[in-house]
């Protein structure tokens, strides 16, 4: 396999791209350093065109393969940006921004993505042309969304789109994929309850907004006990709760936030309204109020079969069959991806991270041994893709 081979070669200076990256971790939108050296290294790979600040801080280069007559433009997407979380790796390497961390491989993905660029400016053995998507704000920012409202897919002639994200559990040399929803959409929710405030001691003189919103926490969960079949998927998790500050105070406000997870669009919308009259009447029988802001945020991820099949051959190509996973559990993460895939057809695919700690964690790290893996998986796909044999 000699693009497994290449990128062998050149792992030592991905890692390197890589670890920079994930020293200086940038949040949201804010990933102008990142971004830029995104941007410098495509000029100096002699990507074709480069295009910075779409999707406000998101690049995206394009390479024309030897060859053009088959009119194919595939996208390829990575993400850019960290987390607020506090590193605890103790890496020579680690986050040089106090709370601010590459907890979930961004800073991999990015560096992966730069190796298949790097690869395919120097080869251009493809006949078509490769869109490298450097996307920001996948962690609950909507940057994939941004860039696709901004007309990416028709600037650049994008016809179909493939992401890939690392899974720590799943040895190196691994995939894992399959077809339909693969990662649940991901909404968020905030309740405002309300009461009678008053003293501790004489709470028959008070409407207790803090015993309102435990029962809402526990009635919300039968939304999916008793309201969602048990063969589907559905979360609802409450993960904000706040009454006051003081021991001997019944505050008259609380809040509570919390996301929910689904795999349907009939489950989101059965959940969302389920959600709604719990809220509402919970707090009436109690003798107060409550409303709730329910925000849609991730779509479903959902891989196109045919697309998915496809993706499956590359991986197989790259480690082999028995090493490619083809009906995986759905995960009930959400990945912004999820705008991209409603843009265009496309396939979303795991790569192994091998053990340790999980994304989100403080102790998270990526495995630059994943670097030639997917490195390969992302050339593979465009030379398969777009054969100059045609």
């Amino acid at each position: 396999m000699p693009t497994v081979n290449r990128f062998a070669a050149l792992q030592p200076e991905i890692a390197e791209w890589r670890r920079d990256i994930h020293a200086h971790p940038e949040l949201l939108f804010a990933v102008e350093r990142t971004a830029g050296i995104v941007a410098d290294k495509l000029r100096e790979f002699g990507v074709d065109e480069v295009v910075t600040g779409i999707g406000r801080t998101g690049v995206v280069g394009l390479i024309k393969g030897q060859a053009s007559g088959s009119g194919r433009v595939v996208g390829l997407r990575a993400d850019m940006d960290a987390l607020p979380i506090h590193e605890a790796t103790g890496l020579p390497y680690a986050s040089q921004n106090a709370g601010t961390m590459h907890a979930c491989g961004h800073d991999g993905h990015t560096a992966m993505l730069l190796g298949a660029a790097k690869y395919l400016a120097e080869t251009r053995n493809f006949d078509g042309a490769v869109a490298v998507i450097f996307q920001p704000a996948e962690e609950g920012g909507g940057g994939g969304r941004e860039m696709v409202e901004e007309g990416m897919m028709e600037r650049f002639g994008i016809q179909e789109v493939y992401g890939m994200h690392n899974r720590p559990g799943l040895p190196v040399g691994e995939f894992l994929i399959r077809p339909g929803p693969i990662m649940a959409s991901a909404d968020r929710f905030t309740i405002e309850v309300s009461g009678v405030g008053g003293h501790a001691a004489y709470p028959h003189m008070t409407v207790d907004t803090g015993l309102i919103a435990a029962q809402i926490m526990i009635a919300l969960q039968t939304v999916v006990a008793r309201n969602v079949d048990p063969l589907e998927a559905a979360v609802v998790s409450v993960t904000k709760l706040h009454v006051g500050e003081a021991f001997n105070v019944i505050e008259p406000k609380a809040t509570m936030a919390g996301t929910v997870r689904t795999l349907k669009p009939e489950i989101r919308d059965l959940v969302e309204k389920r959600m709604h009259e719990v809220v509402e009447l919970t707090a009436k029988a109690q003798g107060g109020s409550a409303t709730l802001d329910y925000q849609r945020d991730y779509p479903v991820v959902v891989n196109d079969p045919e697309r998915t099949d496809f993706a499956i051959e590359v991986a197989r190509q790259v480690v082999g069959e028995a090493r490619v996973e083809t009906d995986a559990p759905p995960v009930m993460g959400g990945e912004d991806f999820a705008f991209m895939l409603n843009a265009r057809p496309g396939a979303f695919i795991f790569v192994g991270n091998g053990d340790g700690a999980p994304v989100h964690h403080p102790e998270y790290n990526f495995n630059d041994e994943a670097i030639p893996v997917g490195c390969s998986y992302w050339a593979k796909l465009v030379e398969t893709a777009m054969p100059l044999d045609r």
